[in-house]
Formats: C-alpha cells, sequence, structure tokens
C-alpha cells in the first residue's frame, strides 16, 4: 500500500498535465504548408515530444526538490509530493536523473543532433532556473518566456524547419505576458503571508506593474501577429492567408481572459498548464486549429 501511494505520489510530481506544453515542438511543422503532410517529420517530432516531457519532468522533480519552503508556504502548492512530504526527496532526485539521462540518451541516438543539443539545452536552462534564476527581479520571467520558445526551436531543429522571425517575436512576447500572469498569480496568492512567502523577488505592491508589464506583452504579440498576416510573406506561404485575420480576435479574447482570472485571483498556477484543463481555453484553441487549417489547406 505504502509502495502505491509512492507511486500515486511519483506520478503527480512527474506533472503529467504539464507535458501539453511540449505539444509546441509541433508548431513549426503545423504552420509550414508545404511540409505538414510530412508524415516521417510527424514521426520524428512524436519520439522528441516524449524526449522533451522527459526532462520537464526531471525538471520539476528538481525544482520542486529545491523550492521546498516557498511551496510549503503558497496554498496552491503545499500539497505537491515534496512539499506535503508524499514523496521522499531522495526518491524523486534519483527518478529525475534517470529520466534525464534516458531522454537525452534516446534523443542523441534518434533525433538530429541540433535537437539533441537543444534538450541538453533547456535542460541546463531549467536547472539554473530552479538552483538561481527564479529569485533574480524579471530575469526570471524572461527565462521562463525563453523556455516557451526553446520548444518552438527544438520542433524546429527536429524537422529541419529554419522559425521565421515573425515566429520568434511572437512567441516571444506572448510567453513574456504569460510568465508575468504566472508571477502576478504567485504573489496574489501570497501577498498576506509573512515575509518573502513567494521565494521570488516580487513584492506585495509591485502587483499592478507585473499586471502592466503582462497585459502589454500579451497585445504586443497580437500587434505582431497583425504585422505579419499583412506581410508579403503570408501570401507566399498560406493558400488563404485572409483567414488568419480571425486568429486576432481570438488571441485578444483569451489573453484578456487570462488576466481577468488573475486579476480576480481566479488562476492557479501557470496559465498555459490551466489551460490545458480550462473549458473556454479549449474551445478557442480548437477555433485557432480551425482556422489554421483553413488557411493551410487548399
Amino acid at each position: 500500500m505504502e509502495r502505491e501511494r509512492t507511486g500515486s505520489a511519483l506520478w503527480r510530481a512527474l506533472r503529467p498535465h504539464q507535458w501539453a506544453k511540449n505539444l509546441l515542438l509541433f508548431v513549426p511543422l503545423a504552420l509550414t504548408p508545404a511540409q505538414v503532410s510530412d508524415t516521417g517529420k510527424w514521426l520524428v517530432l512524436l519520439g522528441a515530444f516524449a524526449c522533451w516531457s522527459a526532462v520537464a519532468s526531471a525538471g520539476y522533480l528538481a525544482n520542486d526538490a529545491l523550492d521546498l519552503a516557498s511551496d510549503r508556504a503558497d496554498p496552491a502548492k503545499r500539497d505537491r509530493p515534496f512539499a506535503s512530504g508524499a514523496l521522499p526527496v531522495r526518491t524523486g532526485i534519483a527518478v529525475g536523473i534517470a529520466l534525464a539521462a534516458l531522454a537525452i540518451g534516446l534523443g542523441a541516438a534518434f533525433t538530429p543532433p541540433a535537437f539533441a543539443a537543444h534538450l541538453v539545452a533547456y535542460l541546463a536552462a531549467t536547472i539554473a532556473y530552479s538552483l538561481y534564476v527564479k529569485r533574480l527581479l524579471l530575469l526570471d520571467v524572461l527565462l521562463l518566456a525563453g523556455l516557451y520558445t526553446m520548444r518552438l526551436l527544438a520542433g524546429g531543429a527536429a524537422t529541419g524547419i529554419t522559425l521565421t522571425p515573425w515566429l520568434l517575436a511572437f512567441s516571444l512576447f506572448s510567453f513574456l505576458g504569460l510568465a508575468f500572469a504566472k508571477r502576478y498569480g504567485e504573489l496574489l496568492r501570497t501577498a498576506g503571508a509573512p515575509g518573502n512567502a513567494s521565494g521570488r523577488a516580487y513584492r506585495g505592491d509591485d502587483l499592478d506593474l507585473l499586471m502592466m508589464l503582462g497585459t502589454t506583452s500579451a497585445y504586443l504579440s497580437v500587434l505582431v501577429l497583425c504585422l505579419y498576416i499583412n506581410s508579403e510573406h503570408v501570401g507566399q506561404q498560406y493558400p488563404r492567408p485572409g483567414a488568419l485575420w480571425f486568429l486576432v480576435p481570438l488571441l485578444l479574447y483569451w489573453m484578456s481572459r487570462i488576466w481577468f482570472l488573475a486579476k480576480r485571483g481566479e488562476l492557479p498556477g501557470d496559465p498555459v498548464a490551466f489551460a490545458v484543463r480550462d473549458r473556454v481555453s479549449l474551445i478557442t484553441g480548437a477555433l485557432v486549429a480551425l482556422v489554421l487549417g483553413i488557411a493551410v489547406f487548399r
């Protein structure tokens, strides 16, 4: 019975719901009409997704082990397996090392070298974040946005697709907005606790500034999207480029809603992980996929 409890706690510590973020690996291929029907590249991406998810889970284990004190002070994180005592730290660390070694080994064997290099760089960046960067003002959110963007770069590396400056700019601004939303939610939950309960470099009187920076970043990403849709590149890339304009109100709605929920204290943890379980976000995502399908396929 105790072994079953430990196994259940370990599964929760791996955060499988967070693997949805790794679907970003598929975005470069999905947005390249000339190669979107290449079955071989989709199969490579499936293997890349498995490797990335394993490394991401190893990073979550390391982060939770290093973040015990602040997790126990956060109402939304105190039930995590390490913080609650359901999972021994030594066990979690051992599993994390095994997962990282297995994923990097498989990635080096079965995916292009460029993807394996991105995988190692991502693991190094997540460990640096857990050890030090997460306590640095502004640099923490910039690195979080970079970790999301790195998934897109890795997806391109796995399939030999070069990301356009438009996609990189859109990604950086949108993910930066989500990173600020995550910090805003954490700070709002711990604002009444004594001391710096969040373990981050932000104070209670930074809430308004975090909201301003986050919403500005989010809306800048939509502006980048508008400029991209109006560029010559889109007309050459997509059979029906005009359909992409429907993405603009969808993204404006979703990003604005995220900040309304954050302001009301109804955004639990990571906005991306929340979106995977949120019905409205899933419907919005389905509509985005529909619009992209109309634009990409003849």
